[in-house]
């Protein structure tokens, strides 16, 4: 989780195949799912959030490297109470 503006769009760009320009919204999280960054381009520049939590998980649905989230599961993420079955 040391990437950062540039990291995270190479990432998008090689790995998920995908344009980081495209107005969608990132998610990268650790192998323990404990930090969060999300990537995002705003039409001005790219935005970074980043978050880590200490006695819990981000809990995501199965294990697909790429996965499509609704805006009410990405704020359930944030809030660390998304758990879904694949």
């Amino acid at each position: 989780m040391r990437k950062s503006f540039d990291g995270l769009t190479g990432s998008v760009r090689q790995l998920l195949e995908g344009d980081p320009m495209s107005g969608d919204l990132f998610v990268f999280t650790n192998r323990e799912r404990t930090i969060l960054k999300c990537l995002w381009w705003d039409r001005t520049g790219w935005c970074v959030l980043g978050k880590r939590v200490s006695r819990a998980r981000f809990q995501l649905r199965g294990s697909q490297l790429q996965q499509e989230l609704t805006a009410q599961e990405f704020y359930l993420l944030l809030d660390g109470m998304l758990k879904k079955n694949v």
